[in-house]
């Protein structure tokens, strides 16, 4: 069957669209299996976006291993729900910015507005360990909340984009597993760093963030190269394996002579 993949740019929304019907559903490989096409997908997405998660959720909740090293009472925060508030603080903008954060990943692109989120938050954390007052702690865990809000909306768009549904939802709990990961990794490391206590005149606390924040800030640098965009964008993709995947993903989505999203 002759392919004719007709694009149509959306202008509000910087995505473009391909009609099922000018898909070759019946699309197949020739020079690769299905099962080596999705174990090279998986390795290029999963571990990228599961150590991106990781990091997010490890930045989300050091704040309670900081807290073991003196956090509280430098801050004068020992009483009262000035803690509980610091906590909650976050998640104002964490809720309310997901969708638009989301318009914004398909405006940029994947692999430029994940990456550019993962330098803020990580530069946030750093911050957060030189703050030197309860309202400064207040700003900097409502600006986490700020540049965290796009990491799981974001990825498991991205994930969805990728993959069928059925072929998704083991991709979802391998990569949701990762906060386990981060809770067990993040006690450990916190104990490490927090041996730094009283070095250049900083409190355990203090290096717990800056550091943690630091190596966020770094790896950054790197996703911003590895973190792949939708599967029409891809360099590691050839024709056939492309024309494969968005044959299955409009064979997913339903009834011919509807539209696609694909970015």
């Amino acid at each position: 069957m002759e392919v004719n993949l007709e694009r149509k740019g959306d202008a509000e929304s910087g995505s473009s669209c391909v009609a099922v019907q000018d898909l070759d559903l019946d699309a197949t490989l020739v020079n690769t299996t299905e099962r080596r096409l999705m174990t090279k997908i998986d390795f290029h997405l999963l571990p990228v976006l599961c150590v991106l998660y990781l990091l997010a959720f490890l930045d989300r909740v050091n704040i309670s291993n900081a807290v073991i090293f003196g956090l509280k009472e430098e801050l004068g925060i020992e009483s009262g729900n000035k803690y509980n508030a610091a906590l909650t603080i976050f998640f104002v903008p964490y809720i309310l910015l997901e969708i638009p954060s989301n318009v914004l990943l398909k405006k940029l692109k994947p692999h430029v507005w994940l990456s550019g989120c993962m330098f803020g938050f990580g530069l946030i954390t750093l911050c957060q360990g030189l703050v030197q007052n309860y309202a400064g702690l207040l700003v900097t865990r409502f600006l986490l909340g700020v540049f965290e809000t796009g990491m799981f909306p974001g990825c498991f768009y991205l994930l969805g984009m990728w993959y069928q549904r059925t072929e998704a939802q083991k991709r979802f709990s391998f990569f949701f597993s990762s906060t386990t990961l981060a809770g067990a990794f993040g006690g450990m490391l916190a104990s490490a760093i927090g041996k730094m206590d009283g070095m250049r005149g900083y409190l355990g606390w203090r290096w717990i963030f800056i550091l943690e924040g630091l190596l966020t800030c770094v790896v950054s640098f790197a996703f911003f190269f590895m973190i792949p965009d939708f599967p029409e964008d891809v360099k590691w993709l050839n024709k056939e394996e492309r024309s494969f995947i968005r044959a299955k993903l409009a064979k997913d989505v339903g009834a011919a002579g509807h539209e696609v999203s694909v970015g």
